[in-house]
């Protein structure tokens, strides 16, 4: 009798486990998936490893950095079912203002001649601000006026860039204080990126901030109900993603030692792309930050991998369109799952 009551359970523990798999997992293993199929071709058709170089490596990891620290705040308007398009434009904004505070004395064409050699953390808090207050605008719109948040963020992103074309008519901003540039320097953007995501993993899953954030996301009513206030909570969430994108943009400007308006182009949807390629769902109410951190590196492997084989960049912007309307059928099917189940 006891074996057969052991044998009868045994599935049981057995789908118990499985639903008990990280989501991240699968995620994992398409990243390693990816890693040794360009491991494989570099061989075949570049006569050397893709995965044993070093150096390749660790400007793969440097690129997406500034993408990841974006990555994590659209990942939280993402779970709230929202979706943030002005994050590339206020990295270009922020990029610009907060390279404007931070020119050395002895470059000549400095923008504020008064305002040269400020300590390094001056330029960082102007972008921070900066990119605060581009995140409250975009949450005011949203949860204030019910404007959709496609159309809220459209508009902060054509603004945004528009500002930082018009700040120093279309000129870049150069001649940056080695203060301000350090923060840029070695492996100082993936120490950020990493801080950022263990920042939020934890608020994500530990703190009241992360039982909003999904509550909103899987059903708002709901979350109004049970005493939740959405409208602030939504201007907090768009305002931390803006936050985050004016830590990026100042990332970016320390990493350049310049700033030009131009940076940040389509940052946004390679944000975008992380998340949902990390699991977070785009009707709102799933996603992680450890899968988004997933979903970053996968798209830095694949742009590194695309380079390594030497295929050409309108391939790789076409392939990278493809990932991510797959990305989001892979999420529609999974909906479709949940639903039924």
């Amino acid at each position: 009798m006891n074996t057969e009551a052991a044998e009868s359970q045994a599935p049981l523990a057995t789908r118990t486990r499985r639903h008990r798999v990280p989501p991240e997992l699968s995620i994992f293993l398409v990243l390693i998936g990816i890693a040794l199929v360009y491991e494989i071709l570099g061989w075949i058709f570049v006569g050397q490893s893709f995965l044993m170089n070093p150096q390749r490596l660790t400007i793969m990891i440097l690129q997406v950095s500034v993408i990841g620290i974006i990555s994590v705040g659209v990942t939280q308007v993402i779970i709230t079912g929202g979706i943030d398009l002005s994050s590339g434009s206020v990295v270009g904004m922020t990029a610009m203002i907060a390279a404007s505070f931070a020119q050395a004395s002895t470059w000549p064409r400095a923008l504020y001649p008064g305002l040269t050699d400020m300590p390094f953390f001056v330029p960082i808090g102007v972008g921070l601000l900066i990119g605060l207050l581009a995140g409250y605008i975009n949450g005011q719109l949203i949860a204030k006026t019910k404007i959709p948040p496609f159309i809220a963020t459209l508009g902060m992103m054509v603004s945004a860039r528009g500002i930082s074309k018009w700040y120093t008519k279309g000129q870049p901003v150069s001649g940056l204080s080695d203060q301000f540039n350090f923060i840029g320097t070695g492996i100082w953007p993936v120490i950020v990126f990493l801080v950022v995501a263990l920042i939020f993993h934890i608020a994500l899953r530990y703190t009241r901030y992360g039982k909003f954030t999904y509550a909103i996301g899987a059903n708002v009513q709901a979350a109004r109900v049970s005493g939740i206030n959405v409208e602030a909570h939504l201007i907090k969430v768009y305002a931390i993603a803006g936050l985050l994108a004016g830590l990026a943009g100042v990332v970016t400007a320390a990493r350049a030692q310049t700033a030009q308006a131009g940076m940040g182009v389509m940052y946004e949807l390679d944000a975008i792309a992380a998340a949902v390629i990390g699991g977070a769902s785009l009707t709102g109410g799933v996603g992680r930050i450890t899968g988004t951190v997933i979903g970053t590196v996968i798209l830095g492997v694949m742009t590194s991998g695309f380079t390594f084989l030497r295929v050409d960049a309108y391939y790789q912007e076409i392939v990278k369109g493809l990932i991510i309307v797959a990305a989001v059928i892979v999420d529609v099917y999974r909906q479709k799952k949940r639903t039924k189940h």
